[in-house]
């Protein structure tokens, strides 16, 4: 039975891991309802809230860990926004470090409804038109609003602490329809700011337990061949449909959260 549970969870780490290299997410708002359901639905497991959003903010470091090395293989780092990526990554870094250690003390229940919550607002943030359906491949000229930018990743983080997510479902339309950066150094820069949200949601998740050390180890395992997949796949795809793809599967995902909430 360990087996097969480590099967699983190889399986789903390397799915969510593959749409964060195409779509510039971490992973976890695909994977964290399937490390909810299917383990269970198998019958191999069924962890908790907790130990969901654990294993989904592991996958998170790791599958944008290589989403980032894969882009900057590929000559992606010239339309990495880096002044955007500092300002965001230090704010979303300590927002998910406390998200991470307050998660701890929250519900099953509440942990869900935050996802759930989270999941709506980047559906609706994705669908409203934005300057950033734009191509433009020159990051460093893009001016952006500094104050939104460090207040937003700050928000994102801790409630992306919270559920074990390394933010960018949320991040992303951010970006996009607020601060209108253009969609391609949007999902470049994103996988730079997840993996720092990631390193600080890890650390949080650490100090708060509810980590399956084996079950997050196969996970993990899955992310880092999925993700190098996705990048490969999303380098040939029209930015409009990496866009509306983006809404179809957070739509799907906020769908079984509020089906089983309600």
């Amino acid at each position: 039975m360990d087996i097969l549970l480590y099967v699983v969870m190889l399986v789903l780490g390397l799915i969510g891991s593959f749409f964060s290299g195409l779509l510039g997410i971490g992973g976890a708002i695909i994977n964290y309802p399937l490390l909810l359901y299917v383990p269970d639905l198998l019958g191999v497991a069924q962890f908790s809230a907790q130990e969901v959003s654990s294993i989904s903010m592991f996958q998170v470091l790791f599958a944008s860990l290589a989403g980032v090395l894969a882009f900057r293989k590929h000559g992606g780092e010239n339309v990495i926004h880096k002044r955007l990526v500092l300002y965001m990554g230090v704010s979303i870094l300590i927002g998910s470090l406390l998200g991470g250690i307050v998660s701890r003390y929250l519900p099953s229940a509440m942990i869900n409804l935050v996802y759930g919550v989270l999941a709506i607002l980047a559906v609706v943030l994705m669908l409203i038109p934005s300057k950033g359906q734009q191509e433009q491949t020159v990051s460093t000229d893009i001016p952006f609003n500094k104050v939104i930018a460090i207040s937003s990743a700050f928000s994102v983080g801790v409630v992306s602490g919270i559920v074990g997510a390394g933010g960018a479902f949320i991040l992303i339309p951010i970006m996009l329809t607020v601060l209108k950066i253009p969609t391609r150094v949007t999902i470049a820069s994103s996988l730079a700011i997840v993996f720092i949200s990631a390193v600080g949601g890890s650390i949080g998740k650490l100090m708060a337990g509810f980590t399956p050390f084996l079950p997050t180890v196969f996970t993990v395992i899955g992310s880092i061949l999925g993700a190098p997949i996705g990048s490969m796949v999303g380098r040939g795809v029209n930015v409009k449909v990496l866009r509306y793809g983006l809404v179809v599967l957070i739509s799907i995902t906020a769908f079984k959260i509020w089906s089983e909430i309600l």
